[in-house]
């Protein structure tokens, strides 16, 4: 199968992925009660509102259809105000504490970043949303949105991550199926060497990406047995340092970089790395949110899908899959532009914007997801997905952003031979803080 490269494409993980900078232009109207809102309601709302987010592939523009679809039907105007992914937490954090950020903006749930909405909205910076949002959280996630009783983020959609991987390399290289099993992916690592490429090509330079590829590993490792892992860490209960399972995710990693599984100089890797290799079938896969088979896809004319690493034996598959971005609004916008803002939460959570969006964006749809409404690209998961084998991104509810910068950069250190896996999981606990 003939292997494209995508000139120009680029996408990153350090936000949510949006395009370009976007006026989305309407009539304008009057003010709304805040609560539950329809589409003609919004009409009548009329104030205008900008929305931040962070600038990622040129294809994944589905932030912006979503808001342009809604001011075509509204009238309301929407300004969409990008910035570079790699500097969009700062930036956020920056305007936030400034008093000059959006009316809203796309962030993660829980505690585990700079941007998180728990830890914004402790902070001050968030307004609490109405039931409609409070509504479709999913179920036993509500910690992840909420603070004191009041809900600050609603999210966006149900985001798979896994293994984005491209069959038509594989063929290339000599394999005919994806590995079922840990040792295969070995074996099938030599093979595809062989064949002058790579089974796996990994930003090793950007924390995020090695941090990703570690948990993404920790679903089948530690997360498919223990889910409620991260509940026994906060207790007290376990630590990183004494968890076999965290142990043995981290050996992988350490194997899968002895045995030829990444890219030549793989601890120098960045996104663009990874854009370029799977489009260009130079590697097979990459830790990736699963959408990224669609947009690279979408760029390129290639079939890519979605897989899980594969088990050790004894192991079962097992993903990731969690709302891993959410709309919030700032608590220092003006009233008309929190009505209006509001008053789109409330259409996007209708069922049949859920599903718009999910289409566009390359997600699970938030709310009235069925198995049949699964995109393409997540059949090989969609057995896990149905069957609730799946566990949302671990730092998520991690009690802040060091936990995981620990492991990112410790990664790093793997890589590089400067640190050792003993070394990683200490840090991880420090960084925890107790």
């Amino acid at each position: 199968m003939p292997q494209h490269t995508a000139p120009g494409l680029r996408w990153s993980l350090l936000a949510a992925p949006v395009v370009g900078i976007l006026l989305l232009a309407g009539c304008s109207a009057g003010g709304s009660d805040g609560g539950s809102t329809s589409s003609g309601d919004a009409a009548a709302a009329g104030d205008s509102f900008t929305v931040m987010v962070a600038q990622a592939n040129d294809a994944d523009d589905y932030y912006a259809k979503t808001l342009d679809a809604y001011s075509k039907e509204t009238g309301v105007k929407v300004e969409v105000i990008p910035y570079p992914s790699e500097a969009y937490n700062t930036q956020v954090t920056t305007q936030l504490q400034a008093g000059n950020a959006a009316d809203m903006m796309v962030l993660a749930p829980g505690t585990g970043q700079a941007i998180s909405v728990v830890t914004l909205a402790d902070a001050g910076f968030l307004e609490p949303l109405d039931k409609t949002s409070a509504g479709i959280i999913p179920a036993g996630t509500e910690n992840l949105y909420g603070s004191d009783g009041k809900v600050y983020g609603q999210p966006t959609a149900l985001a798979p991550v896994g293994y984005v991987y491209n069959p038509g390399a594989a063929k290339d290289a000599g394999l005919s199926e994806y590995p079922a099993t840990y040792d295969q992916m070995l074996k099938d690592c030599a093979t595809v060497k062989d064949a002058g490429k790579s089974f796996t090509v990994v930003a090793g330079a950007i924390p995020f990406n090695t941090g990703l590829l570690s948990m993404l590993i920790s679903a089948t490792r530690v997360y498919a047995e223990t889910p409620d892992w991260n509940e026994q860490r906060a207790d007290g209960k376990v630590t990183f340092a004494d968890s076999d399972g965290w142990k043995e995710t981290l050996q992988d990693v350490v194997e899968l970089n002895e045995k030829g599984c990444f890219q030549d100089g793989a601890a120098g890797g960045t996104f663009d790395n990874i854009t370029a290799n799977i489009a260009g079938g130079q590697s097979l896969t990459a830790a990736v949110p699963g959408s990224a088979a669609l947009s690279i896809g979408a760029a390129t004319g290639l079939k890519l899908d979605v897989q899980a690493f594969p088990p050790a034996e004894g192991q079962k598959p097992f993903v990731l899959a969690s709302a891993n971005y959410a709309w919030a609004i700032n608590s220092k916008a003006g009233d008309g532009a929190k009505k209006s803002a509001q008053a789109f939460l409330d259409w996007v959570a209708q069922p049949e914007q859920a599903k718009a969006f999910a289409d566009l964006s390359g997600f699970v749809p938030i709310t009235g997801a069925t198995a049949e409404n699964l995109l393409p690209i997540y059949q090989p998961i969609a057995d896990q997905l149905e069957n609730g084998d799946f566990v949302g991104l671990p730092n998520a509810s991690w009690p802040n952003p060091a936990v995981y910068d620990a492991l990112g950069t410790g990664v790093q250190g793997l890589l590089t031979g400067q640190k050792t896996v003993d070394q990683v999981l200490s840090d991880m606990d420090a960084a925890w803080g107790n």
